[in-house]
């Protein structure tokens, strides 16, 4: 069988947990399969390397010994999109370098699944776009899609534009209760009239909705002014913009939130705070908040963060966050398999045994 390259209309779709879940099972099903990440694009820094997480995870979930340097041929960072832009990346030999990396992970696999990095589109810049890393490695490609309104059906139809002919298949991920109907009454078949086969439905996990506070200070860049409880989970977030007493009522009736508002509104954080539905409190533009305010965190455990960026700014970005869920690990692998062997059709993806 041809590698399975997986991409995505756009970041934090569960591109990660899809591709590395679809290897676990055609594993278990007794084919050899190998792994790769030709861009990185989840990074972080370890023992001074800057690495993708996800390499990571799909060696520990797959048993592999595979090289990072093989698995992640490219680190796709800020400092290498800089040096492209300024001449200083050969695409001729970054293609090699990712072939030949491919090649030493393929030999002796059935089958290889390939992540694509961040958006069907990343990688422009160097020539490297998943549809282009497809053509380069002669791969099937698999595109994660999230539909929450009709016109994300744009995005889709952008993106198979972009993969063309190599299209395998399309797998609707996250969808929610509200519209899961639609997708499965309207837009699979829309997209069958189009010749664009839908491998797979999978609803909303509950179980991966939200981040945890440390997940979620992290992601922001924060500092934390106020430890807490950093593994609580925060599932959605509200503006403190309106009246304290107002701030208050509304906080109650919210569950599981992260409130968002300036450092200098100690009137709606000590609200925030009085909330026992309230995770944490972010405070915005780089304020430090009083010491009463910290004082009362403190006393009811509530973790308190400090971002210097405007209040606009980071609600959008907590909005990304939250939305996108948690953080790839082995459990959320485990959950995302079992929505696909329930709600895809998992013999078309990865073949039914050894060879096949």
């Amino acid at each position: 069988m041809n590698p399975l390259l997986v991409t995505a209309t756009a970041e934090r779709t569960g591109k990660t947990a899809i591709t590395v879940a679809l290897a676990r099972i055609a594993a278990d099903r007794g084919q050899s399969v190998g792994y790769m990440k030709p861009k990185g694009t989840r990074l972080q820094s370890v023992v001074g390397k800057t690495l993708d997480e996800d390499p990571m995870l799909a060696r520990a979930v797959l048993g592999t010994d595979a090289e990072m340097h093989e698995m992640e041929p490219v680190v796709y960072s800020p400092t290498f999109i800089e040096g492209a832009i300024r001449g200083r990346e050969d695409t001729t030999e970054l293609n090699d370098r990712i072939r030949e990396a491919y090649k030493g992970l393929a030999e002796g696999t059935d089958r290889m699944f390939i992540e694509g990095g961040g958006n069907v589109r990343t990688g422009g810049v160097v020539g490297l776009t998943d549809p282009e890393v497809a053509e380069l490695l002669d791969a099937d490609v698999v595109l994660v899609a999230e539909y929450t309104e009709p016109g994300d059906i744009d995005d889709v139809l952008a993106a198979i534009e972009d993969i063309g002919d190599r299209l395998a298949g399309v797998v609707f991920n996250r969808v929610d209760d509200a519209t899961y109907d639609a997708v499965e009454s309207d837009v699979v078949p829309y997209l069958s009239t189009r010749d664009v086969p839908v491998f797979g439905i999978l609803p909303v996990a509950p179980e991966l909705t939200g981040v945890t506070v440390a997940e979620l200070a992290d992601e922001l860049g924060a500092d934390t002014l106020v430890e807490g409880n950093q593994d609580v989970l925060v599932q959605r977030f509200a503006v403190g913009a309106m009246g304290a007493e107002a701030a208050l009522r509304h906080f109650r009736r919210s569950r599981d939130t992260a409130v968002i508002t300036g450092g200098d509104r100690a009137d709606i954080a000590t609200a925030a705070i009085e909330a026992n539905s309230v995770r944490c409190l972010v405070l915005t533009g780089g304020h430090q908040p009083s010491g009463s305010v910290l004082g009362k965190a403190e006393e009811s455990n509530t973790p308190v963060l400090s971002v210097p960026g405007d209040t606009l700014t980071t609600v959008e970005r907590a909005e990304t966050i939250i939305s996108g869920g948690r953080t790839q690990n082995e459990e959320t692998v485990a959950v995302v398999r079992d929505l696909l062997e329930t709600h895809a059709d998992v013999d078309a993806l990865v073949g039914t045994t050894g060879g096949d």
